[in-house]
């Protein structure tokens, strides 16, 4: 038999709050080479549907966390044209299987889980990496304005007290973004440019599917810490390079997949350049000067599908979610 859990019951059993800590133990766990985790293929997909042209991306993650009682393969689509037809850029499902019989048990719907673990990256990230707030709060400027947007503000909220969230896109969906978010009692607000959410942020989160900096170096103060977590194919940029030369420290939950992104690549770093973001999450991270820029770079990891997807399952089978299926 296996377990189908709907989005709506995946969100029932979600609690972001722990959520942050599941994900933290997962980095630590991956950095310390206490996961199988291989490499993710990503491919094109649709070209022949509607032209000769790629439609979207195809992605499969699988992973195993040792000691677990089930690993992970999680399917994603991102498809950037789905906005257009009022459909979410990214879907995906996580299927759970046994880890002692291989025996099938949880078909999840994923797009909830992707979004909530990734927002969880910017939650450790500030957790261990933001620079010490000028009062009891701090300030945070985000670039995009999707659902990731408001998954890192809620995440980050969790574990730090906000004074101002300033959100930016291109779009009037920065509005509608801050109304959301304010509604979830966090101080949002849109602002007219890039420039205006980064300048003054102590953090500031790039959340988009860009293919260009999506903000100009120079609105970077000194002391900052950015979160990058747009970017996972060599076309995709959000960052310039001169803030990766800048920065004292490069952080990535995935170096070597990092390493491989457009951001990356038009830097002089490589993954040898990189800190597996596990490593400050154990062992802490004194920065060498205060007004010193440290960036983390996210790809994402399957690691995180397989934790969260297990806490999400648990949570499930105690509250009776979820209908259980012959195969």
């Amino acid at each position: 038999m296996m377990l189908v859990l709907s989005a709506a019951e995946v969100d029932k059993n979600l609690e972001l709050a722990r959520l942050v800590d599941v994900v933290d133990d997962a980095l630590v766990k991956q950095a310390a080479g206490e996961v199988e985790r291989p490499h993710r293929p990503h491919f094109p997909v649709g070209a022949g549907l509607d032209g000769d042209e790629a439609i979207g991306t195809g992605i499969a993650m699988p992973a195993y966390v040792h000691g677990a009682d089930h690993y992970a393969t999680k399917l994603v689509g991102v498809h950037e044209g789905n906005a257009k037809q009022g459909l979410p850029t990214i879907n995906a499902q996580v299927v759970l299987t046994e880890a002692r019989t291989g025996l099938p048990k949880a078909l999840m719907a994923g797009t909830t889980i992707t979004n909530a673990r990734t927002g969880c990256i910017g939650a450790v990230s500030v957790r261990a990496l933001a620079p010490e707030p000028d009062g009891d709060s701090l300030t945070l400027g985000i670039v995009g304005a999707g659902a990731q947007a408001r998954w890192q503000a809620k995440a980050i909220e969790s574990v730090a007290t906000l004074s101002d969230v300033r959100i930016y896109s291109p779009s009037e969906s920065r509005t509608a973004c801050a109304t959301d978010l304010r509604e979830a009692d966090i101080p949002a607000r849109a602002v007219d440019t890039s420039r205006d959410a980064v300048e003054g942020a102590d953090v500031v989160v790039t959340a988009t599917t860009a293919t260009e900096p999506v903000f100009p170096p120079d609105a970077l103060d000194a002391g900052s810490l950015v979160v990058a977590v747009g970017a996972f194919t060599a076309e995709m940029q959000e960052l310039d390079s001169q803030i990766l030369e800048r920065a004292e420290q490069t952080f990535a939950d995935v170096p070597d997949e990092a390493a491989e992104t457009g951001d990356l690549l038009v830097s002089h770093l490589d993954a040898d350049d990189l800190i597996e973001l596990g490593v400050p999450l154990t062992e802490g991270y004194v920065r060498k000067s205060p007004d010193g820029v440290v960036v983390v770079v996210s790809v994402g990891s399957a690691t995180l599908d397989a934790t969260a997807g297990e806490t999400i399952y648990r949570e499930a089978v105690e509250a009776d979610d979820g209908t259980e299926v012959p195969l």
